[in-house]
């Protein structure tokens, strides 16, 4: 037990996709403007990391290793990301149309982030079981989604505050995110 919590520790703080590793800073920067969005975003990327991880994985030790196409993941692998994206585009645009319109371009984008892609070659290549695999896909998830709303409400904040004209707009927010980057460096001694 204690192994799996470890697992979701490193890959949700220590190893955080965005700010130690600088994978999926499009959504990051583009999707935490509104804290709405950011949430959103954050759930929906959750869902997709959490199932590409677990359907990955499987292909992966089922399909392309015994049949020896282990160079097919990355296209193999985005066909799948791509897939998940498009029905959870198609099931937000069911169930809430207001926020499915919210996110606009950055839904899609979800099939690019290289977060997502980055956390299944890697699941691939390193994890030696199908749980790891799963609960490494969800601790990514929920570190990106942790800095995602944080970062939201920082930036809600920064609104409100007197920042230099120099700084304003993507500046402070870049500040902001080394910043926390800096921060989560801070982690580091919790994994083992």
């Amino acid at each position: 037990m204690s192994d799996y919590l470890l697992i979701l520790i490193s890959t949700a703080l220590v190893n955080n996709f965005v700010l130690a590793k600088f994978l999926g800073l499009c959504p990051f920067f583009g999707s935490s403007q509104r804290m709405e969005t950011a949430v959103g975003m954050a759930l929906a990327t959750m869902l997709v990391l959490t199932m590409s991880s677990a359907i990955s994985y499987l292909l992966d030790r089922f399909f392309l290793q015994p049949l020896e196409l282990s160079y097919l993941r990355a296209l193999v692998f985005i066909l799948v990301i791509a897939s998940l994206v498009q029905f959870i585009e198609m099931l937000l645009h069911r169930i809430n149309p207001l926020l499915h319109t919210m996110l606009g371009i950055f839904l899609p984008l979800i099939t690019t982030n290289c977060a997502v892609l980055g956390v299944a070659l890697l699941n691939a290549q390193t994890a030696p079981s199908f749980v790891h695999a799963v609960l490494s896909g969800f601790g990514a998830a929920v570190g990106f989604s942790l800095v995602l709303t944080v970062f939201a409400g920082l930036r809600k904040k920064i609104e409100y505050s007197a920042v230099p004209k120099s700084f304003q707009g993507t500046g402070i927010a870049m500040v902001t995110a080394g910043i926390m980057a800096l921060a989560f460096m801070g982690f580091e001694g919790l994994a083992v």
